[in-house]
């Protein structure tokens, strides 16, 4: 099964080794970029660039990417201190930056920031594989020269440069493994070529990864009587067969002149990915429920629900870029295009036991017993491939999404001595456009098979000649003796027989917005004998139009406003290895495209809107930070810090009541129900951070001196009040955050155990209400160096394992009940590493 992928990919990684291996070796590196070294070294250029960072900073080196068992950059970023990951299936994909919702976190690419691809805000950090990285700045207390929209931080994403090696350089990645519930392939292959001379540099690379799982999922509808008893309406069955992809390809090509033109460059990189997810899934809807975690022969009717959809996301970035000396200043110019795509693309067959058109229910019975509510037992009275389908409908969900933005960006820097100070002055311009467009659509088609519409049940597409007779993988039990169904070919036969999977959108699903932004800034660092200050301001205007329909006309709503973002940096040292951080900041988070859009369902008879609100207000945020960093040895820091952030307009969705006359003129002046997003008040969120990371190398001897040992410990608050002055928590919030690692490096041989936890968090994806559980995880990496070179190479062998304990995820629903655990198994991979 494995073998012509691993030929395929042999043969690529051989090809470049071929031209790598007539080379000149490769060179060193830029000093935060440590190839085949010890982890210590890695750890400590990391510290250093922290430790000369004008604001707080925390930098992730690419050989300490490289020797985490990490998947992409929300793997690596949940190691970072006061960072917690959100999984989708057990794999990380956003990143609660401090406990602040995933908004809140802006992204950039060399400095350059693109729009986040889902929504236009939040960036997915799932589509972004580690072996791309050079280095990551993850900037906690932001300067004026950074987008505003960085709430609770901004994550620069560098990536290689040519110069980094003088020469030919070469480096591949090849591993493969499985994933072990369902016995999916685990990929993973990359590679990076690149050439350098005394002025031309010139750099190619690329990744896929791929990974099949089965997800083994429950979900359930669950209550409690009056003396806390469970009471069970309806029990889910889901098995997933998912297979993941991520890919990335770019270059750069630069130009580095001894005059006035420091460089010129143009680099690009396109980064996707992509689920393909076939769901097999059966809901027991329980007519009459009863008290009590068992029962006996109670009546129920079933659901089968069968999906081949597909999920992908994509980014991808182009910078043409200058940098020139002119009297005494540095000047640098940057032309960016950037444009994003998200699409969801879910057509589910939806067999259902009950009749919609007749209300009639197909009824059986069955017992349960949910004492293990995390595996609950389900007895039919009859198997369930002789259950009786009501009725056959389709379930539609179709959900695109393109941003196209273009930037341009001026920056300027000059030393000078400012009121008796040596000081740097910085000042730049930048002015961007957005183009917004796609839909929400949902449908749930009752008329899909039955085309006449004159209420026939027949199933023209035969759904049960589709079932393999194949039983679930399952870390649960299988007690309904679910199997799965071939559901691509289902799909076929559903375009055969004439279906439609897409949706149709009308127009007030539709998502069409303009947003140019401008923004100036001036800063000043002031240097003095114990440190600097860094202070500034920067000033954003927002310019919008939103389009869309209200009852079949067309509407444009419009707005523009001025936000000005002061900040201010102490960094002083209190000692040579002591170091006293003060910051002050602000910014602005904007609505989401989905929030923003004009486009809304008007019913005018019972007065309810439902939709966008292009009358949203943006978010602003002031901050404070406090930092105290020891550095007690050259590899080794100890630092403890707090923050706050104040939000105001703080957006969340909610059924509220607005003035009509926002989106019918005519109507000013009548409170109708809204559902939506709306602005709620009086955000808040306040944190403490501890950061050990120690080494044994100064205090022990041999072979002890190998050791190595890193914690963080974040604690947080968060509360917010909703329009009706309810109190509630920020999404994405957990009160404790905290990761621990330890590693043994000696003899060629590094070995490194990783714990994650967070504790329970609000989770805005489906529904505000519910909560997940705290999560847990442990992974390990082990990599041996050949204690040789081959042809000039340094060749590293490695194996990663994650979910080594092999947890349960699990959500809750607003009244504390659970209402959905699913497990996915451990996951391993085998590689080796070369660099030339």
């Amino acid at each position: 099964m494995l073998s012509s992928k691993i030929v395929s990919k042999a043969a690529m990684v051989s090809s470049l080794l071929l031209v790598g291996l007539h080379s000149q070796a490769e060179q060193p590196m830029e000093e935060v970029v440590v190839t085949a070294q010890p982890i210590r070294d890695s750890q400590q250029a990391a510290i250093t660039a922290k430790r000369d960072a004008d604001n707080l900073l925390e930098v992730v080196a690419a050989d300490t990417i490289g020797r985490f068992p990490d998947q992409n950059l929300a793997d690596s970023l949940g190691r970072v201190p006061g960072m917690a990951i959100e999984r989708d299936q057990g794999q990380a994909r956003y990143i609660n930056f401090r406990g602040m919702p995933f908004r809140y976190t802006a992204i950039g690419f060399n400095g350059i920031d693109v729009p986040g691809a889902e929504n236009g805000r939040i960036p997915r950090f799932d589509s972004f594989p580690s072996v791309i990285t050079r280095r990551l700045n993850v900037n906690k207390a932001v300067v004026p020269s950074m987008p505003g929209e960085a709430v609770a931080g901004y994550v620069d994403i560098q990536t290689f440069n040519p110069f980094d090696a003088d020469g030919l350089s070469l480096s591949t990645d090849i591993g493969i493994g499985e994933q072990q519930l369902g016995g999916g392939d685990v990929d993973k292959l990359g590679a990076r070529l690149s050439w350098s001379g005394e002025n031309v540099g010139v750099l190619i690379y690329g990744s896929e990864n791929t990974r099949e799982q089965v997800t083994d999922n429950r979900e359930y509808d669950l209550q409690r009587d009056g003396t806390g008893n469970l009471i069970v309406n309806q029990l889910q069955y889901r098995s997933y067969k998912v297979r993941r992809e991520d890919q990335a390809n770019g270059g750069h090509v630069e130009y580095r002149g001894d005059g006035n033109i420091e460089r010129v460059f143009l680099s690009t990189l396109f980064s996707k990915f992509t689920d393909y997810e076939e769901r097999n899934h059966y809901q027991f809807n329980f007519v009459a429920p009863v008290s009590g975690d068992t029962a006996t022969n109670v009546p129920l009717y079933i659901d089968q629900l069968l999906e081949d959809g597909r999920y992908d996301n994509s980014t991808r970035t182009t910078t043409l870029g200058a940098d020139l000396v002119a009297g005494g200043w540095k000047l640098e110019a940057r032309y960016n295009l950037a444009r994003t795509e998200f699409n969801t693309e879910l057509p589910i067959l939806y067999n259902s036991g009950v009749n919609f058109i007749t209300r009639s229910p197909s009824l059986t019975t069955g017992s349960y017993d949910v004492s293990d509510i995390k595996d609950p037992l389900l007895t039919l009275s009859a198997p369930l491939n002789t259950y009786d389908y009501a009725a056959l409908y389709a379930y539609k969900i179709d959900w695109p999404l393109n941003v196209d933005a273009d930037k341009l960006r001026f920056d300027a820097s000059h030393d000078l001595e400012f009121m008796g100070l040596s000081s740097v002055f910085r000042t730049g311009l930048m002015f961007e456009q957005r183009e917004a467009d796609g839909y929400v659509a949902t449908l749930f088609d009752v008329f899909e098979f039955d085309r006449d519409r004159d209420f026939a049940t027949t199933d023209p597409v035969n759904i049960s000649s589709f079932d393999t007779g194949e039983l679930w993988d399952s870390k649960t039990h299988n007690p309904i003796g679910a199997t799965y169904f071939n559901n691509p070919a289902l799909r076929r036969a559903w375009i055969a027989s004439g279906g439609q999977l897409q949706v149709t959108p009308t127009e007030d699903q539709r998502v069409a917005i303009s947003e140019d932004i401008t923004a100036l800034y001036a800063m000043m660092t002031s240097i003095f004998d114990w440190g600097n200050i860094v202070y500034g301001v920067r000033v954003e205007r927002t310019d919008y139009t939103s389009k869309g329909t209200l009852n079949g006309a067309a509407v444009s709503v419009g707005d523009n406003f001025t936000t000005v973002l002061p900040s201010v940096h102490l960094n002083y040292n209190l000692r040579d290895d002591l170091k006293l951080r003060l910051s002050g900041s602000s910014g602005i988070n904007r609505p989401t495209y989905i929030e923003w859009r004009a486009a809304a369902a008007v019913d005018p008879v019972n007065q309810t809107i439902t939709g966008g609100n292009p009358t949203l207000e943006p978010e602003e945020t002031w901050g404070a930070d406090i930092a105290l960093e020891w550095y007690f040895s050259p590899a080794s820091l100890l630092s403890a810090g707090v923050f706050h952030r104040s939000i105001d307009n703080v957006i969340y969705t909610a059924v509220s009541t607005l003035d009509a006359g926002t989106y019918i003129p005519a109507n000013q002046g009548q409170q109708w129900s809204y559902e939506g997003a709306v602005n709620g008040r009086d955000g808040s969120l306040s944190g403490f951070e501890l950061n050990l990371i120690a080494h044994a190398a100064d205090v022990l001897p041999e072979p002890f001196n190998g050791l190595g040992f890193s914690a963080n410990m974040t604690l947080l608050n968060s509360e917010f009040k909703s329009l009706t002055g309810q109190k509630l928590d920020l999404p994405g919030t957990s009160d404790r955050v905290y990761n621990v690692s330890v590693f043994y490096e000696k003899y060629d041989v590094s070995l490194r155990v990783n714990y994650q936890y967070r504790d329970e968090w609000i989770s805005p994806i489906e529904d505000p209400s519910e909560y997940w559980g705290a999560q847990k995880r442990v992974d390990m990496s082990v990599q041996y160096v050949l204690p040789v070179d081959v042809a000039g190479a340094s060749i590293t062998l490695f194996a990663n394992a994650n979910n080594l304990t092999n947890k349960t995820d699990v959500r809750y629903a607003g009244n504390d009940t659970i209402n959905q655990s699913e497990a996915y198994g451990r996951r391993y991979l085998l590689g080796v590493r070369v660099n030339y």
